[in-house]
């Protein structure tokens, strides 16, 4: 019986898009190199799909800049994204500054050497959870219509884009390190006001290479302009009484809508009625810049995203069509290095109030500069990209004949196929938060492309909940057997050059659950296995990978090795780019490039220091020696000094909003324990983290009567840098305010348990920890 025919099939048929846009309803921009056209970006005529990731300079100390940039990089970012925040740098009227940690013209050469391609988001108004939207106090006292032609405004934003423009000094025109400029921010209606700006960037000697502008909530923008979207998991801008929100719940599901209801939907009258976009309907190529890297906390809601949370929104987009992987945030960081009161709040006429310091975000790099388990999954994502990104940015995406029923279907299986007639890639993502998928039920795939269907697996296959796949289908690969499909996600491509005989090394991550497998378009294909097992089954090749195995294959003439790595040892692996060849690494540390081109990895004391190398010429991995010390680490020493008093229900806001308490009374009111160091973190050079493990509502940490870092609680452990501390204090305090078990603030599950478990009002200190970060070279053994 043919696959059509039987139960338990997901068919999907290939759908190319529709006809080109016309050249003059065409988005075309060119940064030199880099191109936009209207279905996607190429670079020296080579498509590509960029991945940015937000990181504010501002908000990140300068001597911290470049290790966190090349970080950035070995996860598989291409161009950091950052916001020009005009608050930042002229605080009074006239005397703007771009010194220390406020040069960005220093941060793009940093980035530019790091291996990164820079995005300008210069605003005037950039938002970013900053105070009057990053304009300056004494701008908003003006009597001017704010982010609007009036005149008056414009003279003042022509003198601000001359500053940075100086500043900039050429650094951001064709064929330089700025690939795109971002003008506003969340404008909806001012399609006109956004021309004038690009008009005054221009004046300035800002002249982009590709403009752009955020496009949710159904923004009109102007045809030379290319429009960007986001999409969040969950997000501090609901009410805290609210549930999981639709809007938050629909990136979860493969689909062609690109609009996002909920971004800036607190402060949008018309939130909830986005006008519809679609990969093969919207003008320019399905593009983001706000995917969620994580999610801040405000007082009121304080959402906790996952891991698989995180990476699941940006899978799902991978395979709706995307062709610009965009995340914010990406890297966290701190107001601290600013000063306080830069903070949106409601006393500045926001919605919201946020941490006077605190923007971790949660973010896949937080503010101490560590990386976060959504790194890592991200990570994998990005090696896909940079290796077979040539052939998906051209692939559109078909969606299967069946569906789920609705938001609220957790067991339908939820898949697409990125194709472009003769190959193309199952992409399977079986996540979502909150609400427990369900596996689905045992099935088998049927593909239908232009010239043939592809049935996959030979036998029906249960997808486990969580599963998010990328499965080939017809890859080809130069001078190599053409897969015709497997049951195993495409990582990466290795040039197996240096005696590996020429042939290219395929890299399969295996699923969780599934029996990785591997059919090929030659019947009369030799596999064999160098390391681990293989065997034919049902005309496919079925592997046994429970770490790693490597076969080789070889059909008329031509030859493929096929590492597959086990899922523990995937979560592992790092490709990175060195010297314009791809290295494929293992190691629990972070790894980059150093500026001399060598291997940098960091240490703490929760990993091996191990890193291995996979030769294609041996086929095998190598290990490099480790770094030579043990990071240390140990508990700090901690003295109570003060109870807690009586804290009430809540400090005001508004009816859906409270308001947060402010420093004054948190240090008033809040329990105090006074944390002694251990003495190694006075010696030169340490670089360590602080990690509190602490409950109630807001924490401040004080540095001799100064306070340097808060938070609210969301459950999560505090990680902060040792550095934000500056030298080792006198003193060093920790403020930590009771949370009453009627405050209605929204609390993650495990959180929300625990305060109710509390006697009428919660604030404990259960642990605070110092470990050594040793950063060391890689040279192998």
């Amino acid at each position: 019986m043919h696959l059509a025919a039987a139960a338990g099939v997901a068919r999907s048929r290939f759908q190319a898009w529709t006809a080109p846009l016309a050249p003059s309803e065409a988005i075309t921009a060119t940064n030199g190199r880099l191109v936009a056209g209207p279905r996607y970006l190429s670079r020296d005529g080579r498509p590509v799909i960029p991945v940015s990731g937000e990181l504010h300079f501002s908000r990140v100390p300068r001597s911290d800049w470049d290790r966190r940039l090349r970080l950035m990089r070995a996860g598989g970012v291409t161009a950091v994204s950052t916001y020009v925040i005009w608050i930042h740098h002229e605080a009074q009227r006239g005397e703007a500054s771009f010194d220390g940690g406020l040069d960005v013209a220093a941060f793009i050469d940093t980035a530019q050497a790091a291996g990164l391609d820079v995005v300008l988001r210069i605003g005037p108004w950039a938002h970013g959870e900053v105070r009057n939207g990053g304009l300056p106090d004494w701008l908003q006292r003006l009597d001017v219509r704010h982010r609007t032609d009036d005149p008056r405004y414009l003279d003042v934003v022509r003198t601000w884009f001359g500053a940075l423009g100086a500043h900039l000094a050429g650094r951001v025109r064709p064929g330089g390190p700025v690939v795109a400029v971002q003008i506003e921010n969340e404008l909806y209606d001012q399609p006109g006001h956004i021309r004038t700006l690009i008009g005054l960037a221009r004046e300035a000697g800002i002249e982009a290479p590709i403009w752009t502008a955020t496009a949710w909530g159904g923004a009109e923008l102007p045809d030379e302009v290319i429009p960007l979207y986001g999409g969040y998991g969950d997000g501090f801008w609901v009410p805290s009484d609210h549930p999981w929100d639709a809007s938050f719940r629909a990136h979860y599901f493969f689909g062609h809508v690109w609009d996002d209801p909920g971004i800036g939907s607190d402060q949008r009258e018309d939130a909830g009625t986005p006008a519809p976009a679609t990969s093969s309907g919207h003008r320019g190529p399905a593009a983001t810049c706000e995917l969620g890297g994580g999610m801040a906390a405000s007082y009121h809601r304080r959402p906790v995203l996952q891991p698989a949370d995180v990476a699941a929104i940006a899978h799902t987009k991978i395979g709706n069509g995307s062709v610009w992987q965009g995340y914010y945030m990406y890297a966290g960081g701190s107001n601290v290095w600013r000063g306080p009161g830069l903070q949106e709040s409601l006393a500045t006429g926001y919605p919201n109030d946020l941490p006077v310091f605190d923007y971790d975000f949660h973010a896949p790099i937080g503010a101490a500069g560590s990386r976060s388990p959504s790194f890592d999954l991200l990570r994998d994502q990005h090696a896909f990209l940079a290796a077979f990104g040539d052939r998906v940015a051209t692939m559109s995406a078909s969606m299967p004949e069946t569906l789920p029923a609705d938001l609220d279907d957790a067991s339908t299986l939820r898949w697409a196929l990125r194709s472009d007639g003769t190959s193309g890639f199952v992409v399977i993502g079986q996540h979502q938060p909150y609400v427990e998928m369900r596996d689905a039920e045992p099935t088998r795939f049927a593909v239908e492309l232009t010239d043939r269907v592809v049935e996959l697996p030979t036998a029906p296959v249960t997808i486990p909940a969580g599963t998010m796949a990328r499965w080939p289908v017809g890859l080809r690969l130069a001078g190599a057997p053409e897969i015709e499909w497997a049951t195993a996600s495409a990582v990466t491509i290795l040039d197996g050059g240096d005696g590996g005989g020429g042939r290219p090394t395929l890299v399969l991550r295996a699923e969780r659950g599934i029996d990785p497998a591997l059919a090929f378009a030659d019947p009369g294909v030799e596999v064999v296995a160098r390391t681990g097992a293989v065997a034919l089954v049902g005309g496919a090749w079925v592997v046994t990978a429970d770490d790693s195995a490597l076969l080789e294959v070889r059909a008329g003439g031509t030859a493929l090795d096929v590492l597959v790595l086990g899922p523990d040892r995937a979560a592992r692996t790092w490709v990175l780019d060195r010297g314009g060849r791809r290295t494929l690494l293992i190691a629990d540390d972070d790894l980059w490039t150093a500026a001399d081109g060598s291997l940098a990895a960091r240490t703490t004391g929760a990993t091996a220091g191990v890193v291995e190398r996979w030769e294609p010429a041996s086929g095998q991995f190598v290990r490099f020696a480790g770094p030579g010390a043990e990071p240390r680490s140990g508990a700090c020493a901690v003295v109570a000094e003060r109870a807690p008093g009586e804290v009430p229900a809540s400090y005001g806001g508004t009816s859906t909003r409270g308001a947060a308490p402010s420093h004054d009374l948190v240090r008033r009111t809040g329990a105090v324990w006074t944390v002694e160091l251990p003495e190694w973190t006075a010696e030169p050079g340490v670089d360590a983290v602080i990690d509190l493990e602490w409950a109630g509502d807001v924490a401040l940490l004080e540095v001799d009567g100064t306070v340097v870092a808060d938070r609210f609680w969301d459950g999560t452990p505090w990680r902060l840098d040792l550095g934000t501390l500056g030298s080792l204090p006198a003193e060093l305090r920790l403020v930590v305010l009771p949370l009453h078990s009627d405050n209605p603030v929204w609390l993650p599950a495990a959180a929300e348990a625990r305060r109710r478990e509390s006697d009428g009002q919660l604030a404990a200190l259960d642990s605070i920890a110092v470990t050594e970060r040793i950063t060391w070279t890689a040279a192998r053994e």
